[in-house]
């Protein structure tokens, strides 16, 4: 008989049990997960899955916390990342759909302290929609050049603030002209999170959870403030010299709208269902969110208005990753099959889309 990996058969041991007794999956779905966890080499991952619209499965593998021998598990916190996203988007666009934010209008009406925009040398636009599928041209992270603000804050942590957060880089040069090309912004998210305040007259974070988090049944999503005590926080771990050590625990206040919310898996795959049963949005936004959205010369891209389009045919597929310090995540839904499944890991050097690639297809009554 073929001998499992050790950490293979350490993880059945220690964690046996599936947290929700009525998944209708095969047998073998444990033994995939730990099994590309073992090829993966990572520390610690929780899986969230989705059938006919509810969450039909939750667990937990390895650890929150290697040193300490925590467990990680359904409370188990992990940064959200570049997830984050998808909730400025529907910010945004429940206010669209409320008639108070022109998802059309030049941004600067909506963030005054955003300065004119010029390429080229020709005065531009950039626009809430062109934001939100990643066309405004606003600097990512090595793609340009970054100009901050300079300028001294009373408080500290003033980027928690997120419409002070577009101090950060309000004077950097656009990349490329608006509807130019697609260019992927955690910046752009930013700014649009900076009008969703002005617009909606909350804090943007008092928005995301009565707009999002309440509606959704979501009780642990929260900012990841670096100096606040959060329980259950997951240690985050990276490769260094062929080691798995610690990494840092990084301030991501200052981009919330664009990747600073932390939650546990419970609270992303009750979001995934939220999503699914268009609690957030009516049908035709919904519609407009998960279209893949063209450039100015008609090129096709695989952005909607806010997510990622994986497969945009049948079965359409879509959903968002992220990838941040201490963490590598993803949500992939199905809306036809209405399924779905998330995934959180601790190892900055995960490929979570990899377990959506196995477990996906086990969803449907077909492979049952």
């Amino acid at each position: 008989m073929k001998r499992l990996p050790r950490t293979l058969l350490f993880l059945l041991l220690v964690f046996p049990h599936a947290i929700l007794a009525q998944s209708t999956l095969p047998e073998k779905l444990e033994t995939l997960v730990v099994g590309e966890m073992d090829k993966q080499q990572l520390v610690g991952v929780a899986i969230g899955l989705i059938q006919e619209g509810k969450v039909s499965y939750l667990r937990g593998f390895g650890y929150a916390d290697r040193e300490n021998a925590i467990p990680v598990d359904t409370d188990t916190m992990f940064r959200w990342a570049s997830i984050s996203k998808t909730m400025t988007a529907i910010a945004a666009l429940q206010l669209w759909e409320d008639g108070a934010l022109d998802l059309d209008a030049d941004i600067r009406s909506l963030v005054p302290s955003f300065p004119a925009q010029k390429y080229d040398g020709k005065d531009v636009v950039v626009t809430p929609r062109q934001l939100l599928c990643h066309q405004g041209g606003i600097v990512h992270y090595t793609n340009g050049t970054v100009i901050p603000v300079e300028r001294d804050y009373r408080r500290e942590y003033p980027f928690r603030n997120v419409r002070l957060a577009v101090d950060g880089f309000s004077l950097s040069p656009l990349v490329n002209g608006p509807r130019q090309k697609y260019s992927y912004t955690t910046r752009g998210y930013i700014l649009l999170s900076a009008a969703v305040q002005q617009v909606g007259g909350q804090k943007f974070a008092t928005q995301v959870q009565r707009r999002i988090a309440r509606p959704c049944g979501m009780l642990t999503l929260q900012p990841d403030y670096q100096w606040k005590h959060i329980p259950n926080r997951a240690v985050g771990y990276r490769k260094a010299e062929d080691k798995i050590v610690p990494s840092t625990d990084t301030d991501v206040s200052w981009k919330l709208g664009g990747g600073g919310f932390i939650s546990s898996i419970t609270d992303l795959a009750r979001y995934g269902v939220g999503l699914l049963e268009g609690t957030l949005v009516s049908a035709e936004t919904e519609k407009l969110m998960w279209t893949p959205q063209a450039t100015a010369d008609g090129t096709q891209t695989t952005y909607g208005l806010g997510f990622q389009i994986f497969n945009p045919e049948n079965p359409r597929v879509l959903g968002h990753g992220g990838a941040q310090e201490k963490t590598r995540t993803v949500l992939v839904l199905s809306p036809e099959s209405q399924t779905g499944v998330v995934v959180m890991s601790n190892c900055e050097y995960a490929n979570p889309n990899r377990f959506a690639q196995i477990l996906l297809p086990l969803l449907t009554p077909a492979a049952e």
